[in-house]
């Protein structure tokens, strides 16, 4: 049987047990314990294995991140807390692009170019994302959660859903019954760039409905002003065309004009829960969650030429060059169905959720119009260039899953089970228009003949002349269901085999529609696939309990992720080639060891992986027209070691640190269909640094009877990466930068108050561009705006928060 001589906590306690503290994280809850002694670290209790467990127990390299750090260090964005954590890099876009495309990379499996952002990508991110037991990746605001844990590696077998390369779990607070509590809470901040103010708030409310019922809710809203100004948009008529200079409008320049702080958030959240525990042994929860984004514009930045005046100049700071506004709005809805009941010798769980996620932006297409010398090759030129792109999606799911998980705390044999089933509609779609172009050939003539008018000729070649160029649909629905789980051998008191499986079945069904409008003759991307894929998944973790404190671990396991379809025209004058309409799953096969433990005062964690990626998806464009599609490379290989530590220095002061090492690469060479080599084996994949570091401090103290002051700081470094693998269009180098915060806070039983700063040295913190090959200005098209841009970490920001708890 199992030895008990390691700490542990009966299924009561974990099951109210709150994860205070981090091995990865550089955000720290305030230590009011810690003021008085040098008490040894708090335990770590989480749920990544279906069983409540302290994380020192778990044979694999997971890190937790409490709501409580989250609350104390005003974060309310994944992906500021994501780098907090080893092992994880983020491609942050911003909240105008951050529910559209997932930009989590763990460990460095990626293969996509840090351009993505404004549509859903064909090919599924490498990393789930779970609100509590739904998949979904729609990036809520980090509001009342009680942590987030993130697994590294393939979890297809703790988790119906899979993963390719891990897992991020944001657990949500559940309602609790038999207390009142209420909470409100509020910042004020400014922005470097900005000419206005950030205000946030929110609201908490815990209300007992007797003595077997609870109701919990929280609501809040995100009010920044912007800090991007759009500095050379084109004044537009009531239609949506530029104005041209005096009227002219064969001839006529366009009007320019400035908009100020253009990429204003606003956004409205709100959860709400309903608790029923009948019995000792039984719950049921009821939950809705909702969220709005408003957003106005991009917080990217273009570093490229500006020719505006006619003269080449620079952009100035926080200057984009986009000749339109680009501005976004999306809604996401969910209701989650949990019932729990304790069977006495296994725990039964039923999760089902039903989902909604949509939204729709506004892109500036121009530069790659420009780039690829469209305007005058395909559409005969206008002296006010514009492509305007609308693109819209729709993501809505059925899931359930079903799990029974042995509760049994001294058997031979631990045992997780679970059956998971999910039906997904996924529709993406794109319009593109150019405003005032249809307006321009009635007037402008014929080049060769000077009577007649351009439309006239373009009608007698077959053209539709219209203001829309490019139309593109994309409905999918893919049905997926699995039987997942695990069993974990003792087989002594020290030496511990955990095997686990994942056998699955999924149907993806999809329709697309591809057509160009203007030239409708020259062929469309009318698709429609079905496609089927079955395979069983493996995992075998072994870990031996070195001593009561220290454990070694060595884990195999194996990684999926499903195929698809694109729309690209196979016949035609923009005609591909057929091997672009499909491309086929990947897998990985993962290798770690590493050893975990901690000397009372100190928790630490070691690690080193390698993983083995076979047929690696990319989400790109057809080299010939640049059609939405993705695609199948050979191999790719990533390895590397991550370390954290954390401790306390004193009875006041505590740390924690976190480093970790990627080499990523392409093992063979990357070719298309068509037999065209994109990047050679041996290329670093793209948004990965080689080295990222973490560390935090925080301090102590008592500031007078019954008020704390507290005290962090906390850094972040990421060396340099690649923005694209090969050496097209979107290739570049992307900088190293680091990022430093601070805030000093007065911590009292009922209220809070905190004074902060982020981003100390305002780095831009690039993690993807748009470069000024692929979407930069072109003087020589009549192109005058820039349509290349930067991704940029939020800038500098001063300001207060506190709250107040009735």
């Amino acid at each position: 049987m199992k030895k008990l001589t390691k700490q542990r906590f009966s299924k009561s306690t974990l099951a109210t047990a709150v994860a205070a503290v981090s091995a990865s994280t550089l955000l720290t809850v305030p230590r009011v314990a810690l003021a008085q002694s040098a008490e040894p670290i708090e335990e770590i209790i989480v749920t990544a294995t279906r069983r409540a467990q302290s994380v020192q127990d778990i044979p694999y390299n997971i890190s937790a991140v409490a709501g409580e750090e989250l609350e104390s260090n005003n974060v309310t964005d994944s992906a500021e807390m994501m780098r907090s954590i080893a092992g994880l890099t983020v491609v942050d876009r911003g909240y105008r692009n951050s529910g559209t495309v997932n930009g989590v990379v763990i460990r460095g499996m990626n293969i996509d170019t840090g351009a993505n952002g404004d549509v859903p990508l064909s090919a599924v991110g490498t990393v789930a994302t779970y609100v509590d037991d739904t998949p979904l990746y729609a990036n809520f605001v980090l509001k009342d959660i009680e942590r987030v844990e993130v697994l590294r590696g393939p979890q297809g077998t703790l988790y119906g859903s899979g993963s390719l390369a891990g897992t991020v779990r944001y657990i949500m607070n559940k309602p609790v019954i038999g207390e009142f509590e209420a909470k409100v809470g509020s910042s004020l901040s400014q922005t470097e760039g900005s000419e206005g103010f950030n205000l946030n708030s929110d609201a908490l409310i815990n209300v007992p409905l007797g003595d077997k019922l609870a109701f919990r809710a929280n609501v809040g809203m995100i009010d920044n002003d912007g800090i991007v100004d759009y500095a050379n948009v084109y004044a537009t008529d009531a239609s949506g065309a530029p104005v041209a200079v005096g009227g002219d409008i064969a001839n006529g320049a366009p009007v320019f004009r400035r908009v100020e702080d253009a990429d204003y958030v606003d956004i409205t959240y709100g959860r709400a829960s309903l608790l029923f525990a009948p019995t000792d042994n039984a719950s049921i929860q009821l939950t809705y969650q909702q969220q709005s984004d408003d957003i106005g514009g991009r917080r990217q930045i273009t570093r490229g030429s500006n020719w505006v005046s006619g003269q080449e100049a620079s952009y100035d700071d926080y200057e984009n060059g986009a000749v339109t506004l680009e501005p976004s709005e999306r809604d996401v809805d969910m209701t989650a169905l949990e019932i729990e009941v304790d069977l006495g010798f296994a725990t039964l769980t039923s999760s089902t959720a039903d989902y909604n996620h949509s939204g729709v932006g506004i892109s500036d297409n121009s530069g790659f119009y420009a780039a690829q010398n469209w305007f005058e090759n395909l559409y005969y030129g206008t002296p006010r260039p514009l492509a305007r792109a609308e693109r819209f999606y729709d993501d809505s799911a059925l899931v359930q899953e079903i799990r029974l998980v042995s509760n049994a705390e001294d058997a031979r044999v631990d045992w997780v089970l679970g059956l998971y089933y999910m039906d997904q509609d996924a529709n993406a779609g794109q319009n593109s228009y150019m405003p005032g172009w249809a307006e321009y050939v009635a007037v402008a003539p014929t080049p060769w003949d000077t009577e007649t008018p351009l439309a006239t000729t373009l009608a007698d070649w077959g053209a539709d002349v219209q203001d829309q160029d490019f139309y593109f649909r994309r409905n999918q629905n893919f049905v997926d269901k699995a039987l997942f789980g695990e069993a974990t051998v003792h087989l002594s008191d020290i030496v511990h085999l955990t095997l686990g499986l994942r056998s699955f079945s999924n149907e993806l069904s999809n329709e697309s529609q591809l057509s160009l409008p203007i030239w409708p003759f020259l062929g469309n991307g009318d698709a429609s696939f079905k496609t089927k894929d079955d395979d069983t998944l493996f995992k075998a973790n072994l870990a031996w309990d070195i001593s009561t404190s220290t454990m070694a671990y060595a884990t195999v396991s194996e990684g999926y992720r499903r195929g698809g379809a694109n729309a690209v025209p196979t016949i035609g004058f923009y005609a591909e080639d057929p091997g672009y309409l499909r491309y086929e799953s990947d897998s990985v096969v993962n290798y770690e060891m590493g050893v975990k433990g901690s000397t009372g005062l100190m928790r630490y964690t070691v690690s080193a992986f390698y993983t083995d990626w076979q047929d690696p998806q990319l989400n790109t464009a057809t080299p010939a027209w640049g059609f939405f599609a993705a695609m199948n490379g050979d191999e790719a290989r990533v390895q590397g070691l991550e370390m954290e530590v954390e401790g306390n220095l004193s009875d006041k002061l505590h740390y924690t640190a976190g480093y970790t090492y990627v080499d990523a690469e392409l093992t063979k060479d990357f070719i298309t269909p068509t037999g065209v080599t994109i990047a050679s084996a041996g290329e670093r994949l793209p948004s990965t640094a080689e080295n990222t570091f973490s560390v935090s401090l925080d301090y102590t103290t008592a500031f007078s009877d019954g008020i704390d002051w507290v005290s962090r700081a906390n850094g972040y470094y990421q060396s340099d990466s690649e923005n694209a693998i090969g050496s097209g269009v979107t290739a570049a180098k992307i900088d190293a930068f680091q990022l430093w915060g601070a805030n000093t806070s007065l911590v009292a039983e009922s209220w809070s108050a905190t004074l902060f700063i982020k981003n100390i040295f305002n780095e831009d913190g690039v993690t993807g561009l748009l470069t000024e090959r692929h979407m930069g200005t072109d003087p020589s098209e009549g192109f005058l705006g820039n349509s290349s841009k930067d991704y940029i970490s939020q800038p500098r920001t001063f300001g207060v928060s506190g709250s107040y708890i009735f």
